[in-house]
């Protein structure tokens, strides 16, 4: 999958919403390697377990997951000759005896959940080894009865404590006037008694601290040295017992590290799944049927990270399998993108998905999207720029079965070249036969939809009483974008609002002269510029009338044979097979200014042939410094007519040849 897109649509967002829910470090992890399958029945398997984890906690289940608090830090230290202590494998006790009641609570769920319950059968008790580990440590200390020898150890180093606690009381009670208090200490693992500074000699031993204020010294007395040197003999003994018996625990968790690790795993799988259902839970999500036949409906489809949204309703693969949607502004084109894009990734990644019964998704081999403006001040790239980037790689990477999500193709360009150009990737992505949503606002596009076989239109809708979005596709038809009705209502003055429609009208009155951009019309394109070619070839040998004839054959007002093309020109660059405008006038070396794709050159005459004329393409009196000058040289020019500027100019790069 197109690792960008998935971000672009926040599906590592819905991962971290997902892994809020697990609750071990195993199950975390799963969730960290979640991504969308295209093994349809792994998809369908996933999702049955999500949806029986659902349907198990919906009924008040409280599953019995087992910790794994401490249990990492063990794994992680299986086979290295690591000496456990007594929390290890007290945490290593819990587990194991939770694995046992999980193992039984699953079995008990064969016939409600017989997929999650399945794995329940893999978890292993190992009732030997936490046995053992609760025989030799209760309470987290090594219990007296863990072996013989540490039980002798003890007794014999617990009478020797006693026998040295009776001497010193017996000591303090003789010098309990010089005494700070009546209290045994310890200092460096030796027992002592608090004497007062200027008293200290009085007592036979050796001083081994003193307080901070330097007035209480704490002395071990001679009487009492002996005992003391037993007793660190005998606590040597406890030590070497003790590690006797945690050596031999570590041993039988060496032998049974396959076990832990598999009851880690499943303990983990179960983690996930139910976290997977407590999401869905959330979500109020459910399972979706899933096919590989290229069709999809998506009923009353909710995006997860949107509340209150209005669902949305979809569906192609049957008649049709790409969609143009058309709408206002803010009326929530992008939203349907966004949503279909990142329900098709959950449920492929075994999710279930908040959509209304009845739903059904494909299996898409990929889903590429191009939404947002994607604008980078680094690498200096435009809107328009930025997006034709990812259409670079999205041309290169569509197929069959592969999902594209583009918002306003070629928007932030001129729109004359911007709908053509739109026109030509999406007939190229449906050649490939991808399934294609797309967002716009060409109205050209809309009668591409209706005219292009596997394209269908659909719209935004839109209250023309409130001018209010509703948030509704409706499929079959094209929309409007009402920003002359939006922009009224938002404050703009009547006099913009009037100015503004009487433009429109003229502009679809130019239009309605030109035919739809149909396959039809594309073809007969095709026999036009072939005539173009028989027209010029006849200027050059002499022959207007043939020109005349053709022009009227066609029906259009083709430049007829004539020295020189005139500024606004649609013409033909028969080198480089593409479609200009001219916007330099051929010069005394015969050379013409022709713009492409908004990139100034200059082509030999002999070089270029008739396509459509300045009348065709533009009203009267258009002011083509539109097309051909920056807005800031529109501005110098426009001061400069006004009055003389000091310093201000105007300077062309030079043309490309």
């Amino acid at each position: 999958m197109n690792l960008q897109s998935m971000n672009i649509l926040e599906y590592e967002t819905i991962k971290q919403e997902l892994m809020r829910h697990a609750v071990s470090y195993e199950g975390k992890r799963y969730v960290s390697e979640l991504a969308p399958m295209t093994y349809l029945p792994a998809i369908h398997r996933a999702l049955d377990e999500a949806d029986e984890a659902k349907e198990l906690l919906e009924r008040g289940a409280s599953v019995p997951i087992p910790s794994l608090e401490g249990i990492e830090w063990v794994l992680s230290l299986l086979g290295t000759g690591y000496l456990y202590n007594e929390q290890d494998f007290t945490a290593v006790s819990v587990f194991l005896h939770s694995c046992g009641q999980l193992r039984k609570y699953m079995a008990s769920k064969e016939q409600s959940a017989p997929r999650i319950a399945a794995y329940g059968a893999s978890l292993q008790e190992l009732s030997s080894v936490r046995d053992e580990i609760e025989r030799c440590i209760r309470l987290g200390v090594i219990d007296d009865q863990a072996s013989k020898g540490l039980e002798r150890v003890r007794k014999r180093l617990a009478v020797a404590k006693d026998r040295l606690h009776r001497k010193l009381e017996s000591i303090m009670a003789r010098h309990k006037s010089i005494l700070q208090e009546s209290l045994i200490s310890m200092r460096g693992g030796r027992y002592v008694i608090p004497v007062k500074r200027e008293y200290h000699k009085q007592i036979k031993g050796s001083v081994l601290d003193q307080s901070t204020s330097g007035q209480t010294v704490f002395v071990e007395p001679d009487e009492v040295a002996s005992l003391q040197g037993e007793i660190e003999l005998l606590s040597a003994d406890e030590a070497r017992e003790e590690g006797i018996i945690l050596s031999m625990l570590t041993g039988l968790l060496e032998q049974e590290q396959a076990a832990l690790r598999l009851n880690i795993e499943v303990t983990g799988t179960y983690d996930f799944i139910f976290a997977k259902g407590k999401y869905a839970r959330v979500l109020n999500a459910r399972t979706v049927s899933l096919n590989e036949r290229g069709f999809l409906r998506m009923n009353g489809g909710r995006h997860p990270l949107l509340k209150d949204m209005v669902p949305v309703s979809l569906e192609f693969g049957q008649g049709y399998k790409s969609l143009i949607v058309t709408g206002p502004n803010t009326g929530g084109k992008t939203v349907v993108l966004k949503t279909l894009g990142l329900l098709s990734l959950m449920a492929q990644s075994g999710l279930l998905v908040p959509v209304a019964p009845g739903s059904d998704f494909t299996v898409f081999s990929n889903v590429i999207s191009v939404i947002g403006d994607g604008q980078s001040l680094t690498q200096s790239l435009s809107t328009f720029s930025a997006q034709m980037k990812s259409i670079e790689g999205m041309l290169s990477d569509a197929g069959r079965g592969v999902l594209l999500l583009i918002d306003e193709l070629a928007a932030g360009t001129d729109p004359g070249e911007g709908f053509a150009l739109s026109i030509a990737i999406l007939e190229e992505l449906n050649r490939k036969g991808a399934n294609i949503v797309v967002t716009t606002h060409f109205n050209e596009l809309k009668v591409f939809a209706a005219a292009t076989p596997g394209f269908q239109n659909a719209r935004m809708e839109f209250d023309k009483e409130t001018l209010q979005p509703l948030y509704r596709l409706t499929i079959g038809e094209a929309g409007e974008s009402y920003a002359l009705q939006i922009a009224e209502q938002l404050g703009i003055n009547k006099p913009v609002i009037e100015r503004a429609k009487q433009l429109v009208a003229e502009q679809q009155e130019h239009r309605g002269s030109q035919r739809p951009w149909n396959s039809p019309y594309r073809q007969e394109q095709g026999s036009r510029a072939a005539d173009a070619e028989k027209r010029n070839a006849a200027s050059q040998s002499g022959n207007p009338d043939q020109n005349r004839d053709d022009a009227a054959d066609t029906g259009h007002s083709v430049p007829a044979a004539k020295p020189d093309f005139e500024v606004g020109d649609a013409v033909y660059v028969t080198t480089l097979g593409r479609t200009g405008i001219v916007y330099m006038k051929k010069d005394s070396r015969g050379m013409v200014g022709v713009m492409i794709q908004k990139q100034k050159i200059t082509v030999n005459h002999k070089r270029l042939k008739p396509y459509l004329s300045k009348e065709e393409l533009y009203p009267e009196d258009y002011d083509f410094d539109i097309i051909f000058e920056s807005k800031d040289t529109r501005k110098k020019r426009k001061l400069m007519q006004k009055r003389h500027v000091e310093g201000l100019s105007i300077i062309h790069p030079e043309e490309e040849k």
